[in-house]
């Protein structure tokens, strides 16, 4: 039996703001542009994580857990300082599309698909020095239920 631990509820949170806050993203971006409201949501929330290093502070992981992810003692991958940039094309294209016809819901349905279908390449290959998974038939069959759970969203 699957056990549901606080992590859980973390990601499903998660997954509450980032429908909000693309929502609202999406109607900053009617009122200006997509590019204005990338703008204004980085600078919020680039002043939102200051506040919150402030307040909860900093957690440095462990040589061993670095090393286990690729880094070396010290040493920071040049890649890891650059999520920021898909984040800002994030709201960008989230912006975009929820002013479409796909609106919010069926905008939300394609992004997990390309979360989905790009979480497993990355698995495969270990891109971004995650470890390295073989895929199963189980990942092919997730893939393709969300796939046609996006498709009904968008043409039901």
């Amino acid at each position: 039996m699957v056990k549901i631990s606080g992590d859980w509820v973390l990601a499903l949170g998660a997954g509450v703001l980032l429908a909000v806050m693309i929502n609202i993203n999406s109607q900053l971006a009617e009122f200006s542009s997509p590019v204005v409201a990338s703008w204004v949501a980085h600078g919020v929330g680039g002043l939102a994580a200051w506040g919150l290093c402030l307040v909860v502070g900093s957690r440095k992981h462990s040589v061993a857990q670095r090393q286990s992810r690729g880094a070396a003692a010290g040493r920071i991958p040049f890649w890891c300082y650059l999520g920021g940039v898909p984040g800002a094309m994030t709201v960008v294209l989230a912006a975009v599309t929820v002013n479409s016809p796909l609106g919010l819901s069926g905008s939300l349905a394609l992004m997990l698909v390309g979360q989905i279908l790009f979480g497993l390449l990355c698995d495969y290959f270990g891109l971004f020095g995650i470890p390295r998974r073989k895929l199963q038939w189980r990942d092919a069959h997730v893939s393709l239920c969300t796939i046609s759970g996006a498709g009904i969203i968008i043409f039901s």
